[in-house]
């Protein structure tokens, strides 16, 4: 029998948790590769540790950018906010081992005769949508950023300047018949000046934690846990190390859909770990905002070297109103799924991903410059068309 009733935790870490510093250096390095050519190639790895960040790994674009490198490391870490003793972004020491990409790769995933790149590796990637939260993402991870971000944007106004740059939520929802209904629990640890107590970090934090929440949710004060270990002082890659990609549940669904295993940062889009993943959400996200279900899980698979995807899985976990083999074939006829393709309809190459890099890459309202571009819902009428069209035929 089915669980009607149920409780879900999902987890999200500030822009200056040690792994999202190198997540976000990673992501500066791409932008920057991607302003000078947008064709250029990037797999930028990153670790941080006290005072100190080295990055690896492989480019093909000018040699120029290169060697800023260490300027754009240092801008990086100074807009999050680290000016501490134990990681202070004038004084941090780089390490670039940054080289170029392996002629075999690059002949893999190059342009062929037919105009089309192949995948940059194999792999599966999945994207979600639901219609609990009006971004169609679940609630508990949406809430779980927001309240990071609301204390974030405050600590680099300088309207809160006790709170330090590194910070986790997690957020505990209870469920009732696939629908969130209430708050269990709320954790929020946060990195704090030297001379801020206990007591005046719970009482910074807590209205963030209920700003963040819908009108109408209440969240009951006992179950509300305020850097719960204590005195929270030294944080950031001075505390504990970071590296690239080590926060792939973060940055996606916060557990509440499967992830295939790929993360997502330094990552130029002929690697599908990331460019597969945004048109997967895509997808999903139009197949909810068209009415079609209101649940939708969307797997894709690739073989390095192959422009096409090897399947197309679609899962509308019991809510589709329409049948979701035929659904997956009007999919990969609406999108070209290809790196190429994806990357034509969600106009990847261009420097729009340092900002992906903190408070998840999924949930976020498009930008202007084509900044969180899988977010649109522009086929959405098409997709209810289509399958409402064919409903009338059957009729």
């Amino acid at each position: 029998m089915a669980q009607k009733s149920w409780l879900f935790t999902s987890e999200s870490v500030s822009e200056g948790h040690p792994d999202k510093v190198c997540d976000r250096i990673s992501d500066t390095v791409l932008d920057a590769f991607l302003a000078a050519d947008p064709h250029a190639r990037v797999a930028c790895e990153t670790l941080t540790t006290t005072n100190h960040v080295s990055i690896a790994g492989e480019v093909r674009g000018p040699e120029t950018v290169l060697k800023t490198v260490d300027d754009l490391v240092r801008e990086a870490v100074r807009d999050i906010g680290y000016e501490q003793d134990g990681f202070n972004w004038k004084t941090l020491e780089i390490v670039n081992r940054l080289h170029q990409q392996s002629a075999d790769i690059a002949m893999g995933v190059d342009e062929g005769e037919k105009g089309e790149e192949g995948a940059g590796d194999q792999g599966i990637m999945f994207g979600y949508a639901c219609n609990e939260t009006e971004e169609l993402m679940p609630a508990p991870i949406q809430t779980a950023h927001r309240i990071l971000r609301l204390m974030a944007e405050d600590r680099k106004s300088g309207k809160e300047p006790r709170l330090g740059p590194d910070s986790k939520s997690q957020v505990t929802l209870k469920y009732e018949n696939g629908r969130p209904v209430g708050v269990d629990a709320v954790v929020v640890s946060t990195q704090h000046g030297e001379d801020v107590d206990q007591e005046t970090v719970r009482n910074i934090v807590l209205p963030y934690i209920h700003t963040a929440f819908p009108e109408g949710w209440s969240v009951p004060e006992d179950r509300i846990y305020i850097n719960p270990t204590g005195r929270f002082v030294i944080g950031g890659p001075d505390g504990d190390a970071g590296l690239t990609g080590r926060k792939i549940i973060v940055d996606t669904y916060g557990g509440a859909a499967p992830h295939g295993g790929g993360a997502f940062s330094g990552k130029d889009p002929t690697k599908v770990d990331r460019s597969a993943a945004y048109i997967a959400r895509y997808l999903a996200k139009n197949v909810v905002a068209g009415g079609l279900a209101d649940r939708c899980l969307i797997q894709l698979a690739y073989a390095i070297g192959m422009p096409e995807p090897v399947a197309v899985y679609v899962d509308t976990q019991g809510t589709g109103k329409v049948d979701e083999a035929e659904l997956a074939r009007v999919l990969r006829e609406t999108v070209r799924l290809t790196p190429r393709g994806i990357r034509e309809q969600l106009g990847l190459l261009k420097p729009i991903y340092a900002r992906t890099a903190a408070y998840g890459h999924f949930g976020r309202a498009p930008d202007a410059d084509g900044g969180f571009g899988w977010e649109r819902t522009d086929i959405a009428d098409d997709l209810a068309r289509h399958f409402g069209e064919r409903r009338d035929a059957a009729e």
